[in-house]
């Protein structure tokens, strides 16, 4: 965990990096995923571009806080506040929305928590999605952050996260995206100097389409 004073009881992703297999292949689809012929995919618009998600049903309680939150515009504004080159971009805290950098990630004070809901064949791969969340020592049970969540950029995967993070989605579009924010001039804090704000849609869109334009397999 790392640990930096100025930002308080922090929202923080372990800074473990290690060798993976990166796959950008679906996990297999629960009972739900196979009736359900239609999916929600997730549009984050930066100013450096567009990044699209599809998120998984096996984690229903994380899929449905994140389009809740998405659909009623609570992201928009925020920014990815935490970016390190060759592990993964962090954002969606609602503090960043305000004009005091020094709160950035420290979450809201009272914010109910997303029980985890980590499996196994769920993996810190390129371009997996994954809720942020508070160390153990704090957060035994490891619950999720109700908004923060952060994507993983290095190319390997990060498999020493699997087990201690929710993943719940996947990137399927925009992955030089990624690469170009987790790229940008940073503080010491790894804080982007110059704000990378955020803006969500969420489309519903057939699987086969899905599959088809952005060549994911369900």
């Amino acid at each position: 965990m790392i640990h930096l004073k100025s930002w308080g009881a922090c929202w923080l992703v372990l800074l473990l990096l290690s060798a993976g297999c990166a796959s950008t292949r679906s996990v297999a689809p629960t009972a739900s995923t196979k009736t359900s012929k239609k999916d929600q995919v997730v549009t984050i618009s930066t100013p450096q571009g567009d990044i699209r998600l599809i998120l998984f049903d096996q984690t229903p309680r994380h899929k449905a806080n994140f389009l809740k939150l998405a659909k009623k515009g609570s992201y928009n504004g925020t920014t990815f506040h935490r970016v390190i080159p060759d592990f993964m971009i962090q954002g969606g805290d609602p503090n960043s929305k305000d004009d005091n950098p020094n709160n950035d990630g420290a979450g809201q004070r009272n914010e109910k928590m997303i029980p985890a809901e980590i499996r196994p064949e769920l993996h810190h791969r390129y371009g997996a999605v994954a809720a942020a969340r508070t160390g153990d020592a704090v957060n035994p049970r490891r619950a999720s952050s109700a908004s923060q969540f952060y994507i993983v950029e290095n190319r390997q995967g990060v498999p020493r996260l699997d087990g201690a993070y929710t993943v719940f989605g996947q990137v399927i579009s925009g992955m030089d995206v990624v690469e170009k924010i987790a790229a940008v001039p940073k503080d010491i804090r790894d804080r982007p100097i110059t704000d990378v704000k955020m803006k969500m849609k969420v489309d519903k869109l057939s699987k086969q389409k899905i599959a088809e334009q952005y060549n994911y397999q369900y």
